[in-house]
């Protein structure tokens, strides 16, 4: 195929005197290309096309030089003709690593999401958080519960100490019936996701509650270029479809649909019983005087049974196998429903604000036994943890751009969460309440304000910013004797300050200052009456940005990390336990090499030292931490119509306990995948674990005892990973 287009002009009545010029941009199968950027090297004006490929371009006339280039695509230019539209056919072409330059941009890690996009598409709902270079998750319970989430010397559980939202739209759960921050992101179609925005640590503004161990933002495509239907099917009755319409396609505005449905019985002994529904709509517009609007609407239903988490003597013996369960009845249900709505108006030619708003409906059913026949010889452990919570908010923000130097924000925002019947219980069989360990109704609003400065001078960029947090927590306790409705408030400040220098554009280097913070159960603030419930922390990072050959980019940084003393709320068990203060310390470095036009070579590796400082040396460890993690991996992008890639991910061994007596075994496992397009029709098989490892995703030291026992064990426990397991998928698009 030719690196070049085709331009086709179609004459009207144009003069020198014409001031603008108007055209549309299509690919080789003459679709519309949208975001093509049109550049006037004389008039430095600029334009970008809609979603059906046109654009007009002011301050534009005869014989001025035009620039067109999209990634992607061929890069263009041309002089402007007597004519005042122009057809453009842009050719594809490689994806090329010499492209990318290092910007003058605090966020340099999504210059690294941005490449790993575009060389390694998101094939199911978990890639989404593996994008994050040094990000760690584990599933242990069916596939339908939140994964467990490690990254920084953090045990996030499941999403305490990072932030997640998708459009805007936070997706952590404060005061959560499993877990404080209980971010489930099953709602999300992968295929929806246009780009990832994340960072680590806790240096920017607009990131609050939950932001210590980073962030990760997801941000949805506002059209598709075109529908398309998959299916995808393999072992252990594995079965997925998804479907993509494209439904309106006028000039400024966009629109389509998206559904997505799972079943699988899993590879445990006791099937699974999974299935997922997720459906999703999306509307975008702009405006003549350039404003832009978007809104969505999101419906996700899950249902699944679980092996849960199983002790090693039980495996040992030959009780049960590796994938085997002692209480088959675990599992759940869960459900979330998402209106969000963002507009940006536009100001003038340097100042706009951006809106969110968002309404969710959401429910959550969770069966678990973690100790088996510890507490309940007779009945067993079973436990119930079940919520019903409506969340409102909404986050505005002035951006001005003063001067060529200086870059002002302003933002506001509120969420409340009233979450009904928050429900922890004694159970049998998922049926029958034996006892409420705890039982309430949650009421939490967190009112923010921030403001930041960018200061641009030379190579220089200087961003400074503080943001406000208010929290009023209230907890009503239903199994009380009377009616109480205990309430607290608290407020907590978070400066940043970071420093970015640009030598050229192939070294870089930063420093990053900040305090964040996570917010606590409303269940400890009312037990400690508002004492040591907003932890803070403060950390620090130094490192460089580096393009040392032009196909090649590396990154890396060492940090820190203090956390302060805090109170915990134990959702499985209903009571709140103290934390002392810690600290981490490690290294990050991550690299991205294009060897060919079509195959690429990205490694990332961490090294973290965790401790708390308030117990002695050698009983200071923290349990679960991760030391050493490795993500490698070698993708091929468009060679003669085949695409693919080898993904190995490595997570050293870790303390389980605070001594290091007992140590959670790590794993090395890797992944496959490659795919054949034929014009419309594409064919792929993706395999987990090609070398059928027999891996622990998830590890606890945990006390139970088995109902043949008499006393109980301390042990590890563990949810088996996945086998070897291959599925097929076959994909139309049109």
């Amino acid at each position: 195929m030719r690196l070049s287009f085709l331009l086709f002009i179609f004459i009207f009545s144009f003069t020198a005197k014409a001031q603008s010029v108007s055209g549309i941009i299509n690919n080789a199968d003459r679709k519309p290309l949208s975001d093509v950027l049109i550049r006037n090297l004389v008039s430095k004006t600029h334009a970008h096309t809609d979603i059906q490929g046109k654009f007009t371009l002011e301050q534009t006339k005869e014989n001025d030089s035009v620039e067109i280039s999209k990634r992607g695509f061929t890069t263009q230019k041309l002089k402007i003709s007597s004519e005042n539209f122009l057809s453009v056919q842009l050719e594809e072409k490689p994806f090329l690593l010499e492209e990318v330059t290092i910007s003058n941009n605090l966020k340099y890690l999504n210059t690294i999401s941005k490449i790993d996009l575009e060389i390694q598409p998101i094939s199911n709902s978990q890639d989404l958080l593996r994008k994050v270079p040094g990000l760690f998750i584990g599933q242990h319970a069916g596939g339908g519960k939140a994964e467990q989430i490690f990254l920084r010397g953090f045990d996030c559980d499941h999403g305490t100490d990072i932030n997640v939202t998708v459009d805007g739209m936070p997706v952590n759960m404060v005061s959560h019936a499993h877990g404080q921050g209980y971010a489930d992101l099953h709602f999300v179609i992968p295929e929806t996701v246009d780009n990832i925005d994340f960072d680590k640590g806790s240096y920017f503004a607009d990131k609050g509650d939950f932001t210590t161990a980073g962030y990760v933002g997801f941000n949805t495509k506002n059209a598709l270029q075109n529908s398309s239907l998959s299916f995808e099917g393999g072992q252990f009755d594995t079965f997925r479809t998804v479907a993509l319409f494209n439904l309106l396609n006028k000039e400024n505005q966009s629109a389509y649909f998206a559904g997505e449905y799972m079943m699988t019985d899993g590879y445990f002994d006791a099937p699974q019983n999974f299935n997922r529904i997720n459906l999703f709509g999306k509307y975008s517009a702009k405006m003549n005087n350039g404003d832009r609007l978007a809104l969505s609407v999101s419906h996700f239903k899950s249902q699944w049974d679980a092996s849960g988490q199983i002790p090693d003597r039980a495996v040992n013996d030959g009780t049960i196998s590796h994938y085997g369960a002692i209480d088959p009845n675990e599992g759940g249900n869960t459900g979330r429903t998402n209106f969000n709505l963002q507009y940006d108006a536009v100001i003038d030619e340097n100042a706009k604000i951006k809106n969110t708003a968002y309404l969710s409906k959401y429910d959550f059913e969770l069966y678990s036994n973690f100790t088996f026949f510890l507490n309940d010889p007779v009945n067993g452990d079973q436990i119930k943890q079940k919520e019903n919570r409506t969340i409102v908010g909404f986050q505005s923000e002035y951006d001005n751009k003063i001067s060529d130097k200086w870059l002002f924000k302003l933002g506001a925002g509120l969420r409340n969460d009233n979450n009904k019947d928050v429900e922890l219980s004694h159970t049998v069989n998922r049926k029958t309440v034996l006892d409420y360990l705890s039982l309430g109704t949650v009421n939490q609003t967190n009112l923010f304000t921030y403001t930041s400065f960018d200061f641009t001078s030379g190579k220089w960029l200087i961003n400074s910013g503080i943001r406000l947090d208010y929290f009023k927590f209230g907890y009503e306790d239903q199994l009380a004797s009377s009616y109480t409705n205990q309430t607290q408030t608290k407020a907590i400040v978070s400066p940043k300050l970071n420093f970015l220098y640009t030598q050229n554009s192939q070294l870089q280097y930063f420093l990053k200052l900040g305090k964040g913070f996570h917010s606590n159960d409303t269940r400890v603030v009312v037990a400690q009456k508002g004492e040591k419930i907003l932890p803070e922390t403060y950390g620090a990072d130094l490192g460089i940005n580096w393009k040392p050959f032009p196909r090649m980019i590396i990154n890396s940084a060492v940090w820190y990390l203090y956390l302060a003393q805090e109170f915990v709320y134990v959702g499985d068990e209903a009571v709140v336990e103290p934390s002392g203060k810690t600290e981490r310390k490690g290294f990050d470095f991550g690299f991205r090499y294009q060897l060919t036009n079509w195959l690429f070579w990205n490694t990332d590796y961490t090294y973290t030292h965790a401790r708390s400082i308030d117990e002695p040396k050698g009983n200071d460890y923290l349990p679960l931490a991760p030391i050493h993690t490795v993500m490698n991996g070698f993708s091929v992008k468009d060679l003669k119509g085949f695409s693919g890639s080898l993904r190995t991910r490595f997570l050293g061994d870790r303390p389980a306990n605070e001594d290091n007596s007992v140590v959670a075994k790590g794993y090395c496992i890797t992944d496959f995948s490659v795919s054949y397009q034929i014009k419309k029709v594409s064919i792929g098989v993706n395999i987990d674990n090609i070398f059928n490892t027999k891996w622990k995703e998830t590890q606890f030291l945990t006390e139970s005892r088995l109902a043949n026992e008499t006393d109980p064990v301390e042990e590890i426990h563990f949810t088996a990973g996945t086998p070897f397991n291959a599925r097929l998928i076959l994909k139309y698009s049109w």
